[in-house]
């Protein structure tokens, strides 16, 4: 069966613990581009095992990252994909049927379902969790000024994939603080593009400590968060105290010398 061809483009930094399962399950793509970002472990050897085509460039931030990769991919369709992802085997045969056929879209969601703390999340608006991972080259892109892991843009009409991305995104406790405090640092430009400073004691309240309780109570209450046991009371709980970091470390970035107190 004839079908258009599929680059998948990758971007790691010392992913190997994760990645051969990551390359297994596009093994069948026709071109896999992984932009690697300083990896000391053996990230590079497993790319090469699996005939990646590789480009080493400094982090540009993830945005830029990711579309440079997307920019590398040779072939008609592209999927954009993270190192510790993995497409199921019903996610590999829906996309293989769509690009056999006549694709009604230009832009393909997928349904991502994400494993936190030893379990797979289904509830608190965790799972569908979907992600714009497929489209056309040339169409969906970054924002070059994006949060970390972001997903691809695109205006125009979009269609669904079935079949999940599994995420093997935060195995322990200890992982996702580091995590979440290198990501609510790498928020804070953002934020204050956004004109959020936090200086005026309102919005300070606002967004450190009203912001992330609403935001636990909707998630761990209202959509049936505690449905996924104590991994989902920790998750929920550590993800408000994220928002909290992101603007207190906005407010900091903000204040001048004489507004420290």
């Amino acid at each position: 069966m004839t079908r258009a061809k599929l680059s998948v483009a990758i971007l790691a930094c010392n992913e190997a613990a994760n990645l051969r399962r990551t390359l297994q399950s596009v093994a069948w793509a026709d071109e896999l581009v992984l932009v690697d970002s300083g990896s000391t472990d053996g990230t590079l050897d497993i790319a090469r095992e699996f005939g990646c085509v590789i480009y080493s460039e400094p982090w540009k931030g993830y945005g830029p990252q990711m579309n440079s990769a997307i920019d590398k991919c040779t072939n008609p369709w592209v999927f954009s994909l993270d190192a510790d992802e993995v497409l199921t085997p019903a996610l590999s045969a829906s996309i293989q049927t769509l690009l056999a056929g006549t694709p009604q879209f230009d832009a393909y969601w997928v349904p991502r379902l994400n494993l936190i703390f030893g379990r797979w999340m289904r509830h608190g608006g965790q799972y569908p969790d979907y992600k714009l991972r497929l489209f056309r080259q040339g169409t969906a892109r970054l924002p070059e000024d994006t949060e970390p892991h972001a997903t691809p843009k695109w205006s125009g009409p979009k269609g669904k994939l079935t079949g999940d991305l599994l995420h093997y995104q935060y195995p322990t406790v200890a992982l996702y603080v580091e995590h979440m405090n290198r990501y609510s640092s790498a928020s804070v430009p953002l934020v204050l593009r956004k004109g959020r400073t936090c200086l005026g004691l309102t919005e300070f309240l606002a967004m450190t400590l009203v912001n992330p309780t609403l935001t636990f109570v909707k998630n761990y209450i209202f959509r049936l968060g505690f449905l996924d046991g104590r991994p989902g009371l920790l998750f929920h709980l550590y993800h408000s105290a994220y928002i909290s970091w992101k603007y207190a470390k906005a407010w900091e970035a903000s204040r001048s010398p004489a507004q420290i107190d």
